[in-house]
């Protein structure tokens, strides 16, 4: 949490040094902001349509390699719904767009759950791809537009990626025990009507749309977007993070298969996961806030998560035990939490007011193209060199990451240095 100073007596009516001095106070947060991570643990909890989406094919009947297709166009979706939704949110609304998106997925979901030919089974995936993370870039640009203080933001930030992990957990574990005595396509229909209660919860507790997102005066253009080169070193670097970040829940099991351990023993690394994160969020939360004070972004603890993130799922590769593999993903977390935290910092800082949804829509497209990178990764490193191949390949993909943060830092750190002069300059 952050503070700011309180109100002080005027010069004029006290001598100088009898000046009152100035006192912080606790900054809530605002209820709006409770409601983003409600939402987002909502969404993540009873998230079952992407995690089993492959169980339910192969329980039609569909081959593996029909399976990797129907994900794929699932990816593809993932990615394009980042840019659309990011790009409505800055024209139609931040919360007519979270609405609208938790309502067509709410509507799509049972679609695809009863979808049996291939053609339907793509098209639903495609579009339920399209609405499945669509919540991502709105809240982030909803957290930038309720919060101006960085360290504040960088707890919500940080409090919003716990609520993303525990649901994670709480997807595998109640999804598998629903899955395992009431089929698969109950999952769908849970995860529509989850979906639906974020639309109510959102239409209900977020403020109404303010004309930056709907005056065309205040929008800045598309092309100038795509020029800003700091983003795209964002992106990249990012990419390269969640690369071995998505090898959680992507990499993992493929490794630990080729290891001969079975689907139970996957199922007690994500439990790992999700008690690091627990546990190390409150402790590593406050101090990143710290560091978020200023007006530098944190590129360098952007560099050092990548890094770490790089070390601990590389340290899988290396792994031949369910205690190995529970221990790499342990070491990883720091670097996950770091890494979010850090990385919104930075998106925060870089992104334009008029263009908060679409930077955080391009932003966001960075986890389905980690997603779809990290298995194809693994799979071609343990089939040329095993296990170790892996762990090479991935501290090689940190390494990049934390690489492509040196030229992130000098652009930012002049483009601060230029507007400081300017400010000045006015003054």
């Amino acid at each position: 949490m952050s503070h700011f100073p309180g109100a002080s007596v005027s010069a004029t009516t006290l001598p100088v040094a009898a000046k009152v001095p100035k006192q912080p106070t606790t900054r809530p947060w605002p209820p709006a902001i409770w409601a983003l991570l409600l939402t987002t643990l909502v969404a993540r909890s009873f998230g079952f349509a992407y995690p089993f989406l492959s169980y339910h094919l192969r329980n039609l009947g569909y081959t593996t390699e029909t399976v990797g297709q129907v994900l794929a166009v699932f990816g593809v979706g993932w990615l394009l719904g980042q840019l659309l939704t990011g790009w409505a949110a800055d024209r139609l609304g931040r919360r007519r767009t979270l609405v609208t998106a938790m309502v067509a997925t709410a509507v799509l979901l049972p679609l695809l759950a009863l979808a049996h030919d291939f053609a339907a089974v793509c098209t639903g995936s495609l579009i339920a791809g399209i609405v499945f993370d669509a919540a991502r870039p709105v809240v982030s640009a909803l957290i930038a537009d309720l919060i101006t203080d960085d360290a504040q933001r960088a707890a919500v930030n940080g409090w919003r990626h716990g609520a993303v992990n525990i649901g994670a957990a709480l997807t595998g574990a109640v999804g598998g025990f629903l899955a395992a005595h009431f089929g698969f396509q109950i999952l769908f229909w849970i995860n529509a009507a989850a979906c639906a209660a974020c639309a109510l919860i959102a239409h209900r507790r977020l403020p109404a749309d303010t004309p930056l997102a709907t005056t065309p005066s205040s929008r800045m253009p598309v092309r100038a977007v795509t020029r800003d080169a700091r983003l795209w070193l964002l992106w990249a670097a990012s990419v390269f993070a969640l690369t071995c970040a998505a090898g959680m829940f992507t990499a993992l099991p493929m490794l630990m298969e080729d290891d001969g351990l079975a689907a139970s023993a996957y199922g007690w690394t994500q439990v790992a996961n999700a008690g690091t994160v627990i546990a190390l969020t409150p402790l590593l939360t406050p101090w990143l806030s710290r560091r978020c004070c200023g007006q530098r972004p944190m590129t360098g603890t952007l560099a050092a998560s990548s890094l770490v993130l790089g070390a601990g799922m590389g340290s899988a590769g290396l792994a031949d035990s369910t205690l190995g593999y529970s221990l790499a993903v342990a070491a990883a977390v720091p670097g996950e939490i770091a890494f979010f935290i850090a990385a919104s910092d930075v998106l925060n800082k870089i992104s334009p007011e008029s263009a908060r949804g679409l930077y955080a829509g391009i932003w966001g497209a960075t986890l389905a193209v980690a997603v779809i990178i990290a298995p194809v990764l693994a799979a071609a490193s343990l089939a040329s060199g095993g296990g170790v191949l892996a762990a090479l390949t991935t501290l090689a993909a940190g390494a990049v990451g934390a690489a492509l943060c040196l030229p992130l830092a000098g652009l930012t750190h002049r483009r601060t240095a230029a507007r400081a002069t300017a400010v000045h300059a006015v003054s």
